[in-house]
């Protein structure tokens, strides 16, 4: 008998497999949360088409901050101090603006020793995908509360949190952030959808994963586990691709789902709310469905909140050419005498 065909390999547009864009083993728990989302990123950084090489992955400390080493093993990466990934990621990106910069930091990594960075990464708009895998406590750390976590909630242990809990989502609305999103680490479509959406996006793209934590924060009536984000999830749209064109006008019924055609033949499915009606590229309308995520305790609104399609990201408010700093030789670094001059004059 002739010999079977060899299986054809399915590859992306610039011809590589999906097993390329994997890591190192994952030493986290079994069913951590935060592997689901190393497995979205795999996933959306393969079908962008995302060159390996030209990816800087950065993190803090925590377990969410062990992620970054299990997805793109050509990447280059580095475990910063414990809040400060914001400044380093800012440094890449400045330095290398055709970089695809992710960080993926935590709830107590970002909305509490590293608030200050995080705020300030946002004011910048610097250019780069921030996810933060939030479960409401410090799972390294044996599962204290964090500043995420919600008033009342209570962990593991039977301790109940007293204290009223961060919004990151409503934060980066206040600082102008110009790609707000919040998602769950189990849903795999909407996940993946966003990130293709936050890699194209000319800015800070803030993604706030809900990520149960197994361990510590994993209980029926907790609003990070899974038996409550499956029960209670509200998906604004479903976003099965999204490309860097100018997005195409459309007239959809509440409540219907409709396949609207792209540029370059590929294609998004949305899904509409009937009673929502949520504009993401309305500022006002992102306002106000996270006070209704707030006052509704019985649900969490999950998708695209707000999206601004004329956003700045730094290295254009700096003025940076085409070509990266990182690739610039001394001559073209060092200021002339009279703009070193200038540079003086300003602090006299």
């Amino acid at each position: 008998m002739p010999d079977a065909a060899p299986k054809k390999v399915k590859t992306n547009s610039i011809g590589l497999e999906k097993s390329e864009y994997a890591g190192a083993k994952s030493t986290l728990c079994v069913g951590c949360g935060h592997d689901q989302i190393t497995r979205h990123i795999i996933t959306a950084t393969y079908e962008s088409g995302v060159d390996p090489y030209m990816v800087a992955k950065t993190s803090g400390i925590g377990c969410s901050s062990k992620t970054p080493a299990y997805f793109i093993n050509r990447a280059f990466g580095i475990n910063s101090v414990h809040g400060r990934m914001p400044s380093v990621a800012t440094g890449a990106s400045v330095a290398n603006r055709h970089m695809v910069t992710v960080g993926v930091s935590g709830d107590g990594d970002t909305a509490s020793i590293g608030m200050g960075q995080f705020i300030h990464a946002m004011r910048r708009n610097t250019n780069m995908v921030y996810v933060v895998e939030n479960n409401g406590v410090y799972g390294l750390t044996k599962g204290q509360f964090s500043a995420t976590s919600d008033k009342g909630a209570r962990i593991k242990t039977g301790d109940i949190n007293d204290f009223a809990d961060i919004d990151l989502c409503q934060l980066a609305l206040d600082m102008g952030c110009g790609f707000v999103a919040r998602s769950f680490s189990g849903d795999a479509k909407q996940m993946v959808g966003l990130l293709r959406a936050a890699i194209n996006h000319n800015g800070f793209a803030l993604i706030d994963a809900l990520s149960p934590c197994v361990t510590f924060n994993n209980l029926p009536d907790s609003t990070k586990g899974f038996a409550w984000l499956k029960e209670h999830n509200v998906s604004l749209h479903e976003v099965g691709y999204v490309a860097p064109y100018d997005p195409p006008v459309v007239d959809q019924e509440p409540g219907t789902e409709l396949q609207v055609p792209m540029p370059d033949g590929g294609s998004i499915v949305l899904h509409k709310l009937g009673e929502e009606d949520h504009d993401p590229t309305l500022h006002a309308s992102a306002v106000r469905l996270l006070e209704k995520d707030r006052l509704d305790e019985g649900h969490v609104y999950t998708g695209l909140i707000f999206i601004n399609e004329d956003s700045r990201p730094l290295h254009e408010t700096l003025h940076l050419g085409e070509t990266p700093l990182a690739q610039c030789d001394a001559d073209a670094l060092r200021p002339s005498r009279e703009a070193f001059d200038g540079i003086l004059a300003d602090y006299r």
